[in-house]
């Protein structure tokens, strides 16, 4: 070994570039988070092959004196902090004073700045930090070129023009979530391609996420005490394959926290497919002294003073959003715009001009002024009492797994659809299509239902209903005794509580083995000892865990699917109205227990598109 020395200061930062500079990314990360924290309203960003040859970010802030451009570019030189307590409250983006100083140790870096109230602005050289006088109209040019130039072995360990560019674009866009309010543009081998004016949140994610995400999506409001959050959460049928429509923002900085991905992971349950990922753009925000933001390099990753109140109140929030059916949604939206008089197309005029009566296909016969008839029948004299179509759902759930027989039931007339805002959402039921589908009509048009989906959900929801509360307890005649590790077994003393609430009488062993005693009745015939191994993993992990939850959840929803109607199961229209009633009071009623949808509007337009009417 040689004797100790003291490092020079180039070497010490490109060691320091090493992990704040992963790729060009990285610089533009910094730098554009520095123009964010100098007070911005326009921000340019010029890229050229991926960043590896050039990246150039313009901002209008308030620029930097002449005297401090040389502390610019030293380490741990900073304007945004000064005391602990500063630390522990910070608000802006960047805050280490080391990011210039180690992209300066890897790159040729200038800075040109003119601050408010300079008669003209100034240029400094990274490399020999060398003043000079510079032409700018107001705040701050960063220019990084030949990224890795004196580092050889580092640039071999950047990838494609290409995927340096994707790079970049995803931290262009984070940047531009967080901050609707500043102007922004990125350009790439002088083509333009994101020019993204101040405006509203919805609009900024309407121009990154792209209209599809935002149809699809549900608007985010909760408050809670300090906490908020606030954005946007895609409906389950938006999911996507991966996890590249995922932003989450905490005071404005975008992090990646395992502690709020499971809250949102666990919102999501029992509404999402398989392996589908939901895509979401959320804000949370609160007191800058409750969250760490100085626990990663890259300041990615954050720590929460609260851990389980933040968990909480962003699962609850979600959860409340994504609860919500959509069917109730339906005469928020603007109704399918109808025909003019006289246009002569379109159902109802269609129903107009070929009145049918009688069911029968080739009955004709006139219909009397001032009533709106459908699917072939005429309309009914008032209309059903509500406790008549639930005694009708009552009946038809159960004898929903009676033997068919060879005759189908008789079909009631169809309901006529009430002027005004008096049509429920969903509507009323036309017909059955081959023992699957229910078709029903509402103010948009036609709605299209699978009855066991739906009937799933319903039942489901029920299910839960009756069980929430403390649960039923089993007593195990011999404990199920199982060796644990030193983690799980101050886990286990720890949430001694918690467990005890899901209905588990967990006790010490020994110095490495725990004993069950007791276990919620709906589990006893789980595996003990492996759904305690991942109860305790989970709840070293997380604060708030619903692993046991998810256990009994998922017996519930199979009791579900074998009790719900089958197909084939033929239904009056009665029974099928019951059922969308049904649907119109069920959370989260527009998926399955699987997450796959339970119904599908097609509107009037979407109709007259496909028969090409009116073109």
């Amino acid at each position: 070994m040689s004797v100790i020395h003291r490092l020079s200061d180039l070497l010490v930062n490109q060691i320091a570039a090493g992990e704040v500079v992963e790729r060009p990314a990285s610089v533009l990360k910094e730098v554009l988070e520095n123009a964010v924290d100098a007070g911005s309203r326009a921000i340019e960003v010029q890229l050229e092959q991926g960043g590896v040859r050039r990246i150039r970010v313009a901002d209008d802030g308030c620029g930097i004196e002449r005297d401090d451009l040389a502390l610019a570019l030293e380490r741990h030189a900073t304007s945004k902090i000064a005391t602990l307590d500063d630390l522990e409250h910070v608000g802006t983006m960047g805050f280490r004073g080391e990011a210039l100083a180690a992209i300066a140790a890897v790159a040729r870096t200038s800075i040109t700045s003119r601050a408010a109230g300079a008669s003209h602005a100034w240029r400094i050289d990274g490399s020999d930090r060398s003043l000079a006088p510079a032409a700018l109209d107001q705040g701050t040019v960063v220019d990084v070129a030949d990224l890795y130039y004196n580092t050889p072995a580092r640039r071999k360990f950047l990838k494609t023009e290409g995927t340096e560019y994707a790079h970049c674009d995803d931290m262009f866009r984070r940047v531009a979530l967080a901050r609707p309010d500043i102007g922004l543009q990125l350009s790439h081998n002088g083509r333009v391609i994101h020019r993204l004016p101040p405006g509203s949140p919805a609009a900024r994610v309407a121009a990154l996420m792209g209209d599809d995400f935002l149809q699809h999506a549900r608007e985010v409001s909760a408050e809670g005490g300090v906490l908020r959050l606030t954005g946007f959460a895609s409906l389950p049928a938006y999911s996507r394959a991966s996890r590249d429509a995922q932003f989450f923002f905490v005071n404005g900085r975008f992090v990646r926290d395992k502690l709020l991905t499971h809250a949102v992971r666990e919102a999501y349950t029992d509404i999402l497919h398989g392996s589908r990922h939901p895509a979401y753009v959320l804000f949370l925000e609160l007191d800058p002294a409750g969250v760490d933001v100085n626990v990663h390099p890259a300041k990615i990753e954050v720590r929460f003073r609260e851990s389980r109140a933040v968990h909480q109140f962003v699962y609850h929030a979600l959860k409340r959003v994504l609860a919500e059916s959509g069917a109730g949604r339906i005469e928020a939206e603007p109704a399918a715009a109808q025909p003019a008089a006289g246009a002569g197309f379109g159902i109802a005029a269609n129903t107009a001009r070929y009145p049918l009566a009688g069911g029968h296909p080739n009955a004709m016969s006139p219909t009397p002024p001032g009533t709106r008839t459908w699917a072939g029948m005429p309309p009914q004299q008032g209309q059903l009492a509500m406790d008549s179509a639930s005694r009708a759902y009552l009946d038809f759930a159960a004898g929903a797994q009676a033997p068919l027989t060879g005759a189908a039931p008789p079909m009631a007339a169809a309901r006529p659809l009430p002027d005004g805002d008096g049509a429920p959402p969903l509507g009323f039921a036309l017909a059955q299509l081959h023992g699957v589908y229910i078709l029903a009509q509402n103010r948009a048009g036609l709605v299209l239902v699978d009855m066991h989906a739906a009937h799933e959900r319903i039942l489901y929801e029920k299910l839960k209903t009756v069980l929430d509360g403390r649960p039923a307890v089993q007593r195990l005649l011999i404990p199920a005794v199982f060796s644990v590790g030193p983690k799980d077994m101050a886990a286990a003393e720890e949430c001694a509580d918690v467990l005890a609430g899901m209905g588990f009488d967990v006790s010490a062993a020994g110095p490495e083995e725990l004993a069950v005693r007791s276990v919620p009745a709906l589990l006893a015939s789980a595996p003990v000892a492996e759904l305690m191994r991942k109860l305790l993993e989970e709840l070293r992990e997380f604060p708030a865990s619903d692993v046991v939850t998810a256990r009994r959840n998922e017996l519930l929803a199979t009791m579900a699917c074998h009790g719900a109607v089958r197909a084939n199961r033929q239904l009056t229209l009665p029974e099928m109205n019951a059922l969308l009633r049904d649907m119109e009071a069920t959370e989260r009623a527009d998926q399955c227990n699987h997450g796959r949808p339970t119904w599908t509007q097609l509107t009037m337009a979407d109709l007259d598109r496909f028969f090409m009417r009116g073109q």
